[in-house]
């Protein structure tokens, strides 16, 4: 009998800056990318708050920024001081903070991992990706858009596509592992590592085979899902959201003025 009761998430949010340069934190001044304000909030409360409504997640781990600069940001002092996020230092990657902040988690609870600069992540489109990745058979997923979808809604809006034959498409800064998903992360770090080695880094992510149908125009969503989830052993599946903003994360200033226009006819 299927428990009808669905599962709940731990949410693990990567909080640190990925340069001392970040053009954000240069342009508004702020301590650090996740504490620059978003239409007057700071985004990493942005996202918090998101979480915090969504009836799917049971609990909050924030990764970063460095413990020194909490004092900048009171309101999430508090909240950490509180127990309502708990806080983890950061290590010197993205992919290494969250195989630390794995170990923290029970071993048989889900994990949605996000990233702090999510500032227009609404509750419907965490739960909308939550309800869907509970239901997909795989042992982890990743958030999309379509490329037609940012274009339609935001014309002009410059933005990273990975380009297949299928259509473009946009990744959202949303994951979601079961247990056994979690070994991706150790991939994601693998293929970290070698980052400075592209030719290697190909062939560790995709094999050669599938770069070969990229560069030819062949591969396909579900092919290059395929591959990857061939070499790390995980089964990978990709969630297609709606909203456009889901694919809209604020790395640079244009992101931030544009993140800000939406805010403002909301």
């Amino acid at each position: 009998m299927n428990d009808p009761t669905p599962k709940r998430f731990a949410a693990l949010v990567l909080a640190a800056d990925r340069t001392s340069k970040d053009p954000i934190t240069q342009h508004t001044g702020a301590a650090c990318k996740a504490f620059a304000p978003v239409g007057g909030i700071p985004m990493v409360i942005r996202v918090l708050d998101t979480l915090a409504d969504c009836d799917l997640i049971t609990t909050i781990i924030l990764c970063g920024p460095p413990e020194a600069l909490l004092t900048h940001c009171p309101e999430l002092k508090q909240r950490i001081a509180s127990g309502e996020v708990s806080w983890l230092p950061n290590l010197d990657s993205p992919s290494r903070s969250a195989e630390s902040a794995l170990n923290h988690i029970p071993d048989d609870m889900p994990v949605l991992l996000t990233t702090a600069d999510h500032a227009l992540l609404t509750p419907a489109m965490v739960q909308s990706f939550l309800r869907d990745s509970l239901a997909a058979q795989c042992d982890a997923t990743v958030g999309a858009v379509r490329e037609q979808a940012i274009a339609a809604t935001f014309p002009g809006a410059r933005r990273t596509i990975i380009h297949l034959r299928d259509g473009g498409f946009r990744g959202c800064n949303l994951f979601t592992f079961n247990p056994q998903g979690r070994a991706l992360v150790r991939f994601w770090r693998q293929a970290e590592d070698l980052r400075k080695r592209p030719w290697r880094l190909v062939a560790q992510v995709l094999g050669f085979r599938a770069v070969f149908s990229y560069l030819c125009g062949f591969l396909t969503l579900q092919r290059a899902l395929a591959s990857i989830s061939e070499k790390s052993g995980i089964n990978i599946q990709v969630i297609m959201l709606d909203d456009p903003c889901a694919g809209l994360d604020v790395d640079k200033i244009e992101d931030l003025v544009l993140a800000e226009s939406i805010l403002n006819r909301k």
